[in-house]
């Protein structure tokens, strides 16, 4: 039985994240003829090329593009094994890289990664935040925090928490325009929408005895990131449909008050912790990764 080429595989999947050989070989610390020379290794034994080849760029084909996910993989894996061996026999070091949503990362996980580092001097944080979905493995984070519905995938998730949307103006829109009674009559309301969710200007709801509410919306204003809504909210353009952890402050200040407390936005937002596929996993992320778990959990969200 002849091993499989699992370095070939590795330089293939840094070849392609670079887009040049000689961008991969400056990443891996290899010459350009050993990068070439496992690239041609690879495709030979697999009996196909991997790229387009023009004298000014390399291009993944189609037969590229469709293993590229697998060789990732193997890279990641193969990185991930060797930290995971050095770490057992000391202090966990080196960087992790992970991604949060933008004001959900501002207000619970800056602090937390915060105190992280200063327990542990030897590890580095590049916490990227974006209300965009990240490819994880493709842009190599260790630890990705998500909201919402998670689509099927090979990406590993722990769930930590429900968080609560609750309908939010202030108090000046609502003596202007009334408090709406039922979900019903927001569509008779000003609103400001949530733009980068799926279905935004459709908001369904859970009241009581398991009744439901559908109602379509028509925001004058949307905004693709929940904190950069409360000034409009503040100022009294309309209602807002926001988790409690963003209009906490506003709502104990007053310059917010929630209404139709009793029915619950549906679905919830679920929060997951993700990490890519591999069955490894180094022990500084680990060490990270049951951090963020226990302590978003124990956080109270919901108030």
């Amino acid at each position: 039985m002849r091993l499989p080429d699992f370095e070939a595989w590795a330089i293939f999947a840094a070849v392609a994240e670079a887009g040049s050989v000689t961008g991969a070989g400056e990443q891996l610390r290899l010459s350009k003829a050993t990068v070439s020379k496992a690239l041609a290794r690879l495709e030979n034994q697999i009996g196909a090329p991997l790229f387009h080849r023009t004298t000014r760029k390399l291009e993944l084909n189609e037969n590229g593009r469709a293993l590229l996910p697998r060789a990732q993989k193997i890279l990641v894996d193969a990185m991930a094994l060797e930290e995971s061996a050095r770490e057992e026999a000391s202090e966990p070091i080196g960087i992790i890289r992970v991604a949060a949503p933008m004001t959900y990362g501002q207000i619970k996980v800056a602090g937390l990664v915060a105190r992280f580092i200063a327990a542990h001097p030897g590890i580095s944080i590049d916490l990227r935040l974006n209300d965009s979905v990240v490819d994880i493995i493709a842009d190599r984070f260790d630890i990705a925090i998500r909201a919402g519905t998670l689509p099927d995938s090979s990406l590993l998730a722990r769930r930590i928490q429900s968080i609560r949307l609750r309908l939010v103006g202030s108090p000046e829109y609502f003596a202007t325009y009334g408090y709406p009674r039922h979900p019903t009559e927001l569509s008779e309301h000003r609103t400001v929408g949530y733009s980068l969710k799926s279905n935004a200007e459709v908001w369904n709801f859970i009241g009581p005895d398991n009744a439901s509410a559908s109602v379509a919306t028509s925001s004058r204003l949307r905004i693709n990131n929940g904190e950069a809504i409360l000034p409009a909210l503040r100022l009294g353009e309309g209602i807002g449909l926001l988790p409690d952890f963003v209009t906490t402050k506003d709502r104990a200040n007053g310059t917010l008050v929630s209404v139709l407390d009793e029915w619950t936005y549906a679905p919830s937002m679920t929060l997951y912790l993700v990490t890519p596929p591999s069955a490894v996993r180094s022990k500084r992320v680990s060490l990270l990764l049951d951090y963020l778990a226990t302590e978003l959990v124990d956080l109270s969200i919901s108030d």
